[in-house]
C-alpha cells in the first residue's frame, strides 16, 4: 500500500550540493509559483522546506512499508504538548544536508542563515513535558522504532508573550497564518467525537459532535534512517455553514457551527478558573484521545484483526494526566462497540496503556467536578464508576478511590488503568511512591518504574552549538551523535590545555552572538565577558524566580555599599511564561522587569550587575540562550521538580549548575560530580519539616539582614516608585506562609552564588568544570531514555 523510490537508509547518501541547488529551484518556481527575482526570503525558505521535505517524505514512505512489513508493535505517545519547535535545520542536520543547504543557497546569493532562521516555532507546547514528547519522537525515530504521536493542532498555541509597563501581555501565536510546510492533511483519517447526551449501559448517544481531522508531519530520525509520523487533530465542524440562517441574514449565526468546534484547537491550555474555561480544557483532552484511540484500532484492525492481541501489538503512552481518558474510552471501544466483555476490555485496556507521572503538585493532577464530566461525557463516567467499583472490589481494605463525592480523580484513574507508571527522575519516582501514590504504590508495588528523562544530542548539542560540536567530533569522531555516551572518551582532553582553550573559545564566541542578537533585538548590551546567569523556565512558584530575583536586589545593594570591591560582574537572564490566570507568577515577572529597570539605569553598578527578561521564550531562544550560558539555575523547592530537560541542555553544552536536590539535579550531580556542581538549599525532608516550624520565614528573615534589606526595598516601593504598594502581596508572602520556602533557602544560596562568583574568577578552573560537564553528560540522552521505556513499559524493538 506504500510505495518509495529510495530506501531509507540511503536517503541523505544520494543528494548533492547540485541537486539540493536543483530542489530549490524546482519549487520555487512549481510549488511558490515564483522566480528568482521576485522571490522572497519567505519563497526561499519554503521552497528549501519542500525540497528537504522530499528527502525525508521518501524515508518516511519506507519507514512505514517496513513496519508493516515488520508486523511489529508500535508506540503510540499521547500528548497535550508537543513543542518540537523549527523544523527546517532539524531536518537537514539529521539527513546530513546542512552543508549542502548552505552551499546551494550561497551559490544563489542567498544568505543561507537568514533563510533558515526565516521558519516561525510551531506554537504547540508551552515547556518541559512538550519539549520532552518533542525529544521523544525524535530518538524513537532515530533508534528505528515504530512510533506515532498524537496531539493536537493549536491555531494559536499556548500565546505570543510581550511586555507593557513590565506586565506580561498575551496575544496570539500567529505561526500558521504562513503555510506550514512540514504537514500533510489527511482528509481520510476523519473522526466523529461526540459531546453530552444520554448515556445507557453498552450505549451513548452524543448531544454534539465534532469532526478530527488528521495532520501529519513526518519526524525524522539521525542519518535519515527512519522517519515517524507526528499526527495532530484539528477540530471542524460536522456541518460548516448554516445556510438557513445565512439565508435568513443571521451572518454571524451561519459560521457559529466552525467558530464553536475549532474552538477547541485554538488555544493550548486555556484559562481554566471559569466553568467554561474547565469545559472547553475537558472537551479538549477528550476530543485529541478519542480521535487517537479510533485512529489506533482503525490502524490494528487492518493490520492485526483480533482486539484481543491489541497488548501484543500496540503500547500507549499516556503524557501525563491529560489523556487520562484513555481508559475509560479505549474500555468503551472495547465493550461498547465491539462486544468484548467489560472486565476483559478492562484487562486488555491497562496491558496496554502506561502512564507518565510529571508532578507532585496534588493541585496538577487534574481532578474534575463529576456535574460537569458527566454532562459532557456520560457514558464514561458510568465506566470510571465500574471501575472504580472493580477496583475497590479487589482490594476491599484500600481506601484508595478513583471517584470521590462530586470529585473524578485523573491521576488515580491514569494510575488504575495502566500496567506500568513512571517518574521521570529517580528522586521523583522515590518520591511518587512515598506521597501522591503511596497507597497505590502497596496495592501495586510493582507497577512504578523510573526512566529518567533525556535529551536529543542532535537537537541540544550538533544543532544548537555546533561550535562545540565540531571541537567533540575533532578529538573523538563523530560516532557520539547516536551514542551520547561516548562522549566520555574526551575525559582525557579535559586535562588538554589546548582542549580546554578550544573550549573556552567556543563558549566566548557563543556569547558574543547571543548578546549581538540582544542588542539588536532588545536595545540592552551586554558584555560576553560577564558571567551569562540564565534561567529559562515556565513561571511558577515552586520554580523560585523569585528566589532569584531577591538574590539580585541583594547584591545590588551590596555592590552599591562597596563599589570597589572585587565583584565578579554578572548578567542575570530570565525567560520564561506564566499562566494566564496566575496572577502571583505575572507579578513576579513584572517585578523582575522592575527591579532591571533601576539596576540597568545605576550607574553605580550597571558595570557589574545587569538584569534583562527576554520575552516570548520558545524553543528558537533556548537555542540560542543554552549554548552561550555559564551558569545553569536550577533552585526548585526539593521535592517539587520531577525531572526537568533543562538542567540537562545547560550541562551537556558546558553550563555550571546551581541548584537544589531536586529532580534530576540528583542524577546530574552524581554523573557530573559534586565538586562540578554549586549546591545549596534543603533537602525533600528538611522542606516538609521546615514547613512545620511556626514562623519559619519570619526566623530566617530575622537572622538574614541582606533577606531583611531585599524585602524591604520590593515592599517600600524602590523598584515601583509611582506605586509603592505594588508587591507588598509578595513580600507578606514570603514573610508569613512562604509554602515554596524562599526565605529559608535565601542565605544558602547566596553563600552559593558567592562560591560561584570565586570560581567564575578563576577562568581556567571554571573551563575545565564546565568541560567536565560535557563529558559526562552522555547519560542524559533520550535515547538512553527510549530504551528503558522500550525494555520497561512498551515491549517494542526497533526495526532497523
Amino acid at each position: 500500500m506504500y510505495s518509495s523510490k529510495v530506501d531509507a537508509m540511503t536517503v541523505s547518501t544520494t543528494f548533492t550540493t547540485q541537486d539540493m541547488r536543483a530542489a530549490i529551484l524546482h519549487h520555487l518556481t512549481y510549488t511558490m509559483g515564483k522566480d528568482a527575482d521576485h522571490a522572497t526570503t519567505y519563497d526561499w525558505r519554503m521552497a528549501l522546506s519542500f525540497a528537504v521535505r522530499d528527502r525525508i517524505v521518501d524515508g518516511w514512505f519506507a519507514s512505514t512499508r517496513k513496519s508493516y512489513e515488520a508486523g511489529a508493535k508500535r508506540v503510540y505517545y499521547l500528548s497535550m504538548e508537543f513543542l518540537i519547535g523549527r523544523l527546517l535545520q532539524d531536518g537537514l542536520v539529521n539527513l546530513r544536508l546542512l552543508d549542502d543547504a548552505c552551499e546551494a543557497l550561497t551559490a544563489l546569493g542567498l544568505d543561507p542563515w537568514q533563510v533558515i532562521s526565516n521558519e516561525p516555532d510551531a506554537a504547540l507546547g508551552n515547556g518541559g513535558l512538550g519539549r520532552l514528547a518533542a525529544c521523544f519522537l525524535e530518538s524513537l525515530s532515530s533508534l528505528g522504532v515504530p512510533a506515532h504521536g498524537y496531539g493536537i493542532r493549536y491555531e494559536h498555541g499556548l500565546f505570543r508573550q510581550s511586555f507593557v509597563d513590565g506586565r506580561q501581555v498575551e496575544l496570539p501565536e500567529t505561526w500558521l497564518q504562513q503555510h506550514h510546510a512540514w504537514e500533510f492533511e489527511r482528509p481520510e483519517a476523519r473522526y466523529r467525537i461526540g459531546f453530552g447526551g444520554d448515556a445507557r449501559d453498552a450505549g451513548w448517544d452524543p448531544a454534539e459532535a465534532v469532526i478530527a481531522a488528521a495532520y501529519d508531519t513526518p519526524i525524522v530520525g539521525w542519518q535519515g534512517r527512519w522517519a515517524n509520523t507526528l499526527r495532530l487533530w484539528a477540530a471542524k465542524p460536522v456541518e460548516a455553514f448554516d445556510l438557513d440562517s445565512f439565508n435568513r441574514g443571521d451572518f454571524v449565526g451561519a459560521a457559529t457551527p466552525e467558530a464553536m468546534a475549532r474552538t477547541i484547537s485554538r488555544v493550548l491550555y486555556p484559562d481554566d478558573t471559569t466553568e467554561i474555561g474547565k469545559e472547553l480544557r475537558l472537551k479538549q483532552e477528550y476530543f485529541f484521545t478519542a480521535a487517537s484511540l479510533a485512529d489506533i484500532l482503525r490502524r490494528f484492525e487492518m493490520e492485526h484483526g483480533d482486539l484481543r492481541k491489541l497488548p501484543e501489538k500496540v503500547a500507549i503512552q499516556l503524557n501525563d494526566t491529560h489523556p487520562a481518558i484513555a481508559g475509560p474510552e479505549l474500555v468503551r471501544l472495547l465493550h461498547d462497540d465491539n462486544g468484548i466483555p467489560f472486565d476483559e476490555a478492562m484487562d486488555l485496556a491497562r496491558s496496554t496503556l502506561g502512564y507518565t507521572n510529571h508532578t507532585l503538585l496534588p493541585e496538577a493532577l487534574e481532578r474534575w467536578s463529576d456535574h460537569l464530566f458527566g454532562r459532557l461525557l456520560p457514558r464514561h463516567l458510568e465506566i470510571i464508576d465500574r471501575i472504580d467499583q472493580a477496583h475497590r472490589a479487589t482490594y476491599p481494605s484500600s481506601s484508595v478511590t478513583i471517584r470521590e463525592p462530586g470529585v473524578v480523580k485523573m491521576g488515580e484513574l491514569s494510575f488504575v488503568m495502566a500496567h506500568r507508571v513512571n517518574g521521570v527522575s529517580a528522586l521523583h519516582t522515590e518520591l511518587m511512591k512515598s506521597t501522591v501514590f503511596k497507597e497505590l504504590n502497596a496495592l501495586h508495588p510493582d507497577r512504578i518504574v523510573n526512566e529518567t528523562n533525556g535529551v536529543t544530542p542532535r537537537r541540544w548539542l550538533l544543532s544548537s552549538n555546533p561550535r562545540l560540536a565540531s571541537l567533540i567530533t575533532e578529538r573523538i569522531g563523530e560516532d557520539w551523535v547516536g551514542d551520547l555516551e561516548q562522549l566520555s572518551r574526551l575525559e582525557e582532553h579535559v586535562g588538554d590545555a589546548g582542549f580546554l582553550s578550544a573550549y573556552a573559545e567556543a563558549k566566548r564566541a557563543n556569547k558574543a552572538d547571543l548578546a549581538a542578537w540582544i542588542e539588536a533585538e532588545h536595545g540592552i548590551a551586554l558584555d560576553p565577558a560577564m558571567m551569562f546567569d540564565v534561567q529559562i523556565k515556565r513561571l511558577h512558584e515552586y520554580k523560585r524566580q523569585h528566589l532569584n530575583i531577591l538574590e539580585a536586589i541583594a547584591l545590588w545593594q551590596a555592590i552599591r555599599a562597596a563599589p570597589d570591591a572585587d565583584w565578579t560582574p554578572r548578567v542575570k537572564i530570565f525567560a520564561g511564561k506564566a499562566a494566564p490566570g496566575y496572577h502571583f507568577a505575572k507579578d513576579i515577572i513584572r517585578l523582575i522587569n522592575d527591579v532591571a529597570e533601576v539596576v540597568n539605569a545605576d550607574p553605580v553598578t550597571r558595570d557589574k550587575l545587569k538584569i534583562v527578561f527576554l520575552p516570548n521564550y520558545n524553543v528558537t531562544l533556548a537555542e540560542r540562550l543554552i549554548p552561550a550560558s555559564d551558569l545553569s539555575e536550577q533552585i526548585s523547592t526539593a521535592g517539587k521538580e520531577a525531572s526537568g530537560t533543562g538542567n540537562m541542555k545547560f550541562a551537556l553544552n558546558g553550563a555550571l549548575t546551581i541548584g537544589t536536590l531536586d529532580g534530576a539535579n540528583v542524577e546530574i550531580r552524581e554523573r557530573v560530580g559534586e565538586e562540578n556542581f554549586f549546591l545549596f538549599g534543603m533537602t525533600a525532608d528538611e522542606v516538609v519539616a521546615r514547613r512545620k516550624i511556626k514562623d519559619h520565614a519570619a526566623k530566617a528573615i530575622a537572622v538574614d539582614p541582606r533577606l531583611a534589606a531585599a524585602l524591604a526595598a520590593v515592599r517600600d516601593g524602590t523598584f515601583c516608585a509611582e506605586e509603592p504598594d505594588r508587591y507588598a502581596h509578595i513580600v507578606q508572602n514570603l514573610s508569613g506562609p512562604d509554602y515554596f520556602l524562599v526565605s529559608s533557602d535565601f542565605t544558602d544560596y547566596w553563600r552559593a552564588q558567592r562560591e560561584v562568583d570565586a570560581a567564575y574568577r578563576d577562568a581556567d578552573g571554571w573551563t575545565r568544570m564546565a568541560a567536565r560537564n560535557t563529558v559526562r553528560s552522555g547519560w542524559f540522552s533520550s535515547d538512553r531514555t527510549i530504551r528503558g521505556y522500550m525494555a520497561d513499559v512498551w515491549g517494542a524493538e526497533p526495526v532497523i
